[in-house]
């Protein structure tokens, strides 16, 4: 009879703190572990980059106590180029979870974060999972494969030997890249006013091994020559557009290889200089309604107007 005392007052308990669990490990984490886990990701793949943004910093601090701090470990995580990594809410941040849970939903801002990390880097798509103990847990899916990589780098490459040369400038080798792109890629017209997709055009692979781009496929193709010759990069993006900036010497301009290769009526094919290295004056003077961005985001490029 004491056996089964015992064994029933055991049973009861097991219950009670299964449907207890949560609020016991909350208890346990703010009353025994005090703080959450911590954690540091020490991983980074070669399309690091190694510089930092007005909008986003890089961070070796996961216990974040504000969204400006959650922003910069979204951030450094895909800026890391890992494909899962894991932090946690501290009992501190009260806000924290409500806040996580807003930007798991927040598509526009996640894209914006997106603009600041290398093509490789980016996403096609961004799962933020979370739990009742405060653990957040983001999954990524890039943008580009491995196959897609090992393809376009090598072109790179190839293009590189060829239209560059030791005696140039970096303004006359960015143009020279500018000049390629547009010369061996047109406007994917049937995907944009169609939908019709025949082929990767929103990356770097349309331009530079099919020959069809949309602004997507420009501005990462042309991210890719800049990359090689280490200038400090990321992409602007508007309602419905995106192209490069990019800082050289003295400030910071604008590079839009969509619009330097427009469409024309007759179906000539142009190569333009009207957007290659421009301020940001320059920029909304010459087209304001595709070109229209958050200038307190994309700052840098604002201080050199």
């Amino acid at each position: 009879m004491k056996k089964f005392i015992i064994t029933f007052i055991f049973i009861i308990l097991f219950v009670l703190c299964y449907i207890y669990r949560d609020p016991l490990y909350n208890l346990y984490r703010t009353y025994i572990i005090k703080e959450p886990e911590k954690v540091s990701l020490d991983k980074k793949n070669e399309y690091y980059r190694d510089y930092d943004f007005n909008c986003v910093q890089r961070t070796d601090d996961f216990t974040p106590e504000s969204k400006q701090d959650l922003l910069n470990i979204y951030y450094t995580v895909l800026n890391s180029g890992v494909d899962n990594f894991s932090f946690y809410c501290p009992s501190s941040y009260k806000e924290c979870m409500d806040e996580v849970k807003n930007l798991a939903n927040d598509q526009e801002t996640l894209s914006t974060i997106n603009n600041f990390v290398h093509p490789y880097n980016s996403f096609r798509h961004l799962e933020t999972a979370y739990d009742n103990y405060g653990k957040i847990t983001l999954t990524i899916e890039k943008t580009y494969s491995d196959s897609d990589i090992s393809l376009i780098n090598a072109k790179v490459d190839e293009v590189e030997q060829e239209i560059w040369t030791d005696n140039m400038s970096q303004v006359d080798k960015i143009r020279a890249a500018h000049d390629y792109i547009i010369n061996h890629s047109e406007y994917d017209s049937e995907r944009s006013d169609y939908n019709i997709v025949k082929y990767k055009s929103d990356t770097a692979f349309g331009p530079l091994l099919e020959g069809y781009s949309l602004c997507g496929g420009y501005t990462d193709a042309m991210a890719l020559f800049l990359e090689d010759l280490k200038i400090k990069i990321y992409k602007i993006a508007s309602a419905n557009h995106v192209w490069n900036a990019l800082k050289l010497n003295d400030g910071w301009y604008h590079l839009d290889l969509t619009w330097d290769d427009p469409i024309t009526t007759t179906g000539q094919n142009l190569l333009e200089y009207h957007y290659f290295l421009i301020t940001t004056n320059e920029l909304l003077e010459k087209e304001k309604t595709q070109h229209s961005f958050d200038q307190e985001i994309y700052s840098e490029v604002k201080e050199n107007a």
